[in-house]
């Protein structure tokens, strides 16, 4: 049953890729273009820290799968790709392998093909501490994601029905993870309330995890017999909403959720993320092309990346937070409406540097 359905959510999840329509709301942010801003391509970097992690480039290959033969494949190849470009990596939900340890490989298979790399377990609220030290473990994960996904589990047939315990066993488990605890939204968003009361509980960073990408009720509505919860298709806030939203959170937060080009990584860095997490494009490109071309995509967005950069005068990923950024549309209309300063975004880079040297021609 575990493992038709995560074989169910892979396939539903391609095809919602090959569906969409291409935009979301990162389109309705811009930079300032400035330009003498230029730096020299050798004087970048991409590596980032945050909450005492430190990543070589600020691009990771966010939670999909495991739980099953064919989604353990998925994972050897997710896996061999991260390897390969250094990017860090999630597990999908582990809570396959609390009820069916026999599907451990298709986790463990991670760290057995990225034994360098950093990688990240995945569990969801309700799991006990010791289940989330078993998944830590099997993986020898570098950290701990809790996913949260009440309104997946609302129109999932087979879903949670109970949320009330969430709050205080994300507090155990943060406290007895003995790693550091990320939370993480599937598609619908951590508003800055949320992202708050997560710091209180001694989470370290959150993934904001917004809409813009793989629709989990859309999905779940998809493997209900009446299909009735289409209502519910494009609920919650937009990742760059998120963004947004979080400004002044107490926490650093990673962003996730409709990420489908450089762009999209520079603009969420932009907007005060510590790292972009993608899965649906880098999906679809792995069952479309192949691990090599998993392995490509990646490599090119990360020197695209590193382009960008370049173009907009940012030393580091962290040094885009001083760029000028113009907001537009319903993500404006969002911002007046939940108080969000937006006018001081398109001024915050100031006076550009000066060179020292000059020809000395004053005609």
């Amino acid at each position: 049953m575990i493992a038709q359905r995560k074989d169910d959510h892979v396939r539903l999840a391609v095809e919602q890729q090959q569906q969409h329509d291409g935009r979301n709301q990162f389109d309705e942010v811009s930079f300032v273009h400035h330009a003498l801003a230029g730096l020299d391509r050798t004087d970048v970097s991409l590596t980032t820290a945050f909450a005492g992690i430190s990543w070589q480039v600020p691009l990771y290959i966010n939670a999909m799968t495991g739980g099953s033969e064919r989604t353990g494949a998925i994972n050897r190849d997710l896996a061999v790709a991260a390897h390969e470009t250094g990017v860090p990596i999630a597990s999908g939900s582990m809570s396959a392998y609390f009820k069916d340890p026999d599907c451990a490989d298709t986790f463990s298979v991670l760290r057995k093909e990225n034994p360098d790399g950093f990688v990240i377990a995945n569990v969801n609220a309700t799991t006990s501490v010791d289940n989330a030290l078993r998944a830590v473990d099997l993986i020898q994960a570098d950290a701990l994601q809790i996913h949260v996904n009440t309104v997946q589990e609302t129109v999932m047939p087979e879903g949670d029905r109970s949320f009330s315990s969430w709050v205080p066993q994300i507090e155990r488990i943060a406290a007895g993870a003995g790693v550091p605890v990320i939370v993480k939204e599937v598609g619908f968003g951590l508003s800055r309330e949320t992202v708050r009361l997560l710091a209180g509980l001694g989470v370290r960073v959150a993934d904001l995890g917004g809409r813009g990408g793989t629709d989990f009720a859309r999905i779940e509505n998809g493997r209900r017999e009446l299909a009735d919860y289409a209502y519910l298709t494009g609920w919650g806030q937009s990742t760059a909403a998120c963004l947004l939203d979080a400004q002044d959170a107490p926490i650093p937060v990673l962003a996730s959720g409709g990420v489908r080009q450089p762009l999209d990584v520079a603009r969420a860095l932009a907007l005060g993320a510590s790292g972009v997490g993608v899965s649906g494009t880098f999906l679809r490109t792995l069952l479309d092309g192949g691990v090599a071309a998993l392995i490509a995509q990646i490599s090119t967005w990360l020197d695209q990346l590193a382009a960008l950069l370049t173009v907009l005068g940012a030393r580091t990923p962290a040094a885009l937070r001083h760029s000028d950024l113009l907001i537009h549309g319903e993500l404006r209309d969002f911002c007046a409406d939940r108080g969000i300063d937006i006018r001081s975004l398109a001024r915050r880079s100031g006076s550009l540097d000066v060179p020292h040297e000059t020809t000395g021609n004053t005609r």
